[in-house]
């Protein structure tokens, strides 16, 4: 019987590592790879373009001359001084901005009065053209620095006050009155329910802010500057210098792209606790 069972038994299966968690890593590596492709693409199409003639470089310079340009500035150390005064106006305008609109936000989103004191004239400051109160801005603190803050300052605010608000005002009516039952006061309850609640819309009007802000940079900085990135363009314009022209543009991306990935980091340990659909690979 010994035997007959020895016989019967199925062979040993050897283990295998799964290996359905490295296919998925070698399908996004492809994935992120081929983001790239039409960027180097376009590059190499725009370079030929330009050499060939079939793009004027003084309305268009190629991608090697704005490379040439740009480390032309950097060794001169022109780009570092005039980017260092642009953050400097960005930084002092969005820590302005973002001062006003959190405390406005908080005002009208955690009291009813607050709300209809508060609440009409934030709609009205953003239904304001941004462009169209510059002048103003000019008679009132003259053409200095203090336009410059300030105009940065009143276009970031509407950003972080709509998403706070809006944010305070979402949070899920169950958690508040399961805080309730639990005995948290009022202090307690916005702390530690209602403001982290509120967290990821803040986080949202925070890149959206951050966009606004170079977007507002931009524009004050046409405004008589002597310093900045904005001046170093309207500089290159005066000499018919393009590449200069498309180097300034590039670092507005670029400062767009670096700060954004800042706050997305941020958000992500910050609003460590929330599920998300998208988890990490093993």
């Amino acid at each position: 019987m010994a035997t007959h069972a020895l016989q019967a038994a199925p062979p040993a299966v050897p283990f295998e590592e799964p290996a359905a968690p490295r296919a998925v890593d070698r399908l996004r590596g492809a994935v992120d790879r081929s983001r790239l492709l039409s960027p180097v693409l376009l590059l190499l199409v725009w370079e030929a373009a330009s050499r060939i003639g079939w793009i004027p470089g003084d309305v268009v310079p190629a991608p090697s001359a704005i490379l040439e340009a740009a480390l032309e500035l950097v060794l001169s150390g022109k780009l570092a001084s005039h980017l260092a005064i642009s953050l400097q106006r960005s930084a002092i305008g969005l820590a302005i901005g973002l001062s006003a609109g959190v405390i406005v936000a908080l005002i009208a989103g955690l009291s009813r009065r607050g709300e209809m004191a508060a609440d009409p004239l934030m709609q009205i400051l953003r239904m304001l053209p941004f462009l169209g109160v510059i002048p103003l801005f000019i008679l009132w603190f003259g053409i200095g620095e203090t336009t410059k803050v300030l105009l940065i300052a009143l276009a970031v605010k509407t950003p972080i006050y709509l998403n706070l608000y809006g944010g305070i005002r979402g949070v899920d009516r169950k958690l508040i009155e399961a805080a309730r039952s639990l005995g948290l006061n009022r202090s307690e309850l916005i702390w530690h329910v209602i403001l982290p609640g509120a967290l990821p819309s803040f986080f949202v009007g925070l890149r959206y802010a951050l966009g606004v802000s170079l977007l507002a940079l931009i524009a004050v900085e046409q405004i008589n500057a002597t310093s900045g990135i904005g001046y170093l363009i309207n500089e290159a314009r005066d000499f018919m210098r393009t590449d200069v022209i498309m180097v300034g543009l590039l670092v507005y991306s670029l400062l767009g792209l670096l700060t954004d990935a800042f706050v997305r980091l941020l958000e992500r340990h910050t609003l460590a606790w929330r599920p998300s659909i998208f988890t990490d690979p093993a």
